[in-house]
């Protein structure tokens, strides 16, 4: 009786059990993205952001302990007006597509119980094509470099911020913060959101993350 009553009581807890076990480094993740970047105008014009919205693919991996790689891919598409300043009106648009790669690799560390130190450089492409103009599309280069924490406020909720330094042909020596929030749905799925901010870029994403 008192085994069978030992058993009851684990299967009840086992749903519960099932999210804890700290931060996982190995994921695969997808969903919607959106890339916004200010554009400079000419004195004599107004163009609008691009707020491009469309998808996004990411996973990271622990290839050691305390070291793991990490990727992403993130395209959209956005139909930027051109107008004239003081309230002229739209005179064109245009359509956008805009897209960024990432490449990465980290260090993490446990500094408590439920919080992870963590560090990363990476790699960024990034793609900024204006359809139908005949120049082609604008296409750089930078390094990122980033430094943070993640940490569990319950067994199902993580959150984690990052500071960034970014510097290369598209970002000119740019500082961000990023943050996100994944809600643990069972041990190996989640729901997770992401958004970065600073400089003349940001950037939202929604999505599912398979963890293992």
């Amino acid at each position: 009786m008192k085994k069978q009553l030992a058993l009851a009581l684990a299967l009840a807890a086992a749903p519960f059990a099932a999210f804890a076990g700290g931060h996982s480094y190995t994921y695969i993740e997808a969903g919607f993205a959106r890339l916004d970047q200010e554009l400079p105008a000419p004195p004599d014009l107004e163009i609008d952001d691009i707020e491009a919205g469309g998808f996004y693919v990411a996973g990271s991996a622990e290839v050691a302990p305390s070291i793991h790689v990490f990727g992403a891919y993130r395209k959209g598409d956005d139909d930027v007006g051109i107008s004239l300043p003081m309230g002229g009106g739209e005179i064109a648009s245009a359509s956008v597509d805009m897209s960024q790669g990432v490449l990465g690799a980290g260090w993490h560390h446990d500094l408590r119980e439920r919080t992870d130190l963590v560090a990363e450089l990476s790699w960024l492409r990034t793609k900024i094509d204006v359809k139908d103009d005949d120049q082609g599309a604008e296409e750089g280069d930078d390094v990122r470099v980033a430094v943070g924490v993640r940490h569990l406020i319950a067994d199902n909720v993580e959150l984690w911020v990052k500071g960034n330094y970014t510097d290369g042909d598209v970002y000119d020596g740019a500082f961000s913060a990023s943050a996100g929030l994944q809600y643990k749905l069972t041990r190996n799925w989640g729901l997770v959101a992401e958004v970065e901010g600073g400089g003349d870029a940001s950037l939202l994403g929604v999505g599912v993350r398979a963890s293992f």
